[in-house]
């Protein structure tokens, strides 16, 4: 019986599984985005620019995000439900911000003229941090949800699947955005 149980420790769950394929599948997908922008990087009409400093201050934010969310996870573990109910929370409210300083950055290119039709350095811009935004939507939405959990009295079992889980997605999105910002300068 307990080699049984051990063997089913061993095993991924089939939740955390399907978020591995998915995260898979959006690396594959970003993957061929940055590969095109290397590809027309190389045409004789390539604008270069430089890339807002709120895209700087939306790093420091996501990579704090990435510190709540561990610490909430941490805190879920040890069964602290305040504190994990406060990370969780700061942790949504940076993911907030950060989508509010990005939104600030493209307001800040497209005041300098740089739009989308300006030239396809710029049109490739849009959609790969434009994506990135959706998957950081994505992300604040399954805080949300988390959070409202986090206060249901419904709520009586204590698994920690769902926070593990929420907790990889935001801190893949956090890797990916620090990817994304260090190819838009190393490229440019």
């Amino acid at each position: 019986m307990e080699l049984v149980m051990t063997e089913q420790r061993k095993k991924i769950h089939p939740h955390k599984f399907t978020l591995w394929i998915a995260i898979g599948s959006i690396t594959m997908m970003f993957a061929g985005l940055t590969s095109a922008y290397i590809i027309k990087r190389n045409q004789p009409n390539w604008f270069e620019f430089d890339l807002p400093v709120m895209f700087w201050y939306s790093t420091a934010v996501i990579v704090a995000s990435s510190v709540t969310i561990w610490l909430s996870v941490r805190a879920f573990r040890e069964k602290e439900m305040a504190k994990y109910r406060q990370m969780l929370m700061a942790t949504f409210f940076l993911g907030i911000l950060f989508i509010g300083l990005q939104v600030t950055g493209f307001v800040q290119l497209w005041r300098q003229g740089i739009t989308l039709t300006k030239n396809v350095s710029v049109s490739f811009l849009y959609p790969i941090i434009g994506l990135h935004a959706v998957h950081v939507i994505g992300g604040v939405i399954a805080l949300l949800v988390m959070f409202l959990k986090a206060f249901s009295r419904k709520q009586k079992t204590y698994s920690a699947i769902p926070v593990e889980m929420i907790s990889t997605y935001w801190h893949f999105v956090d890797l990916l955005w620090i990817y994304l910002l260090f190819f838009l300068l190393m490229i440019r």
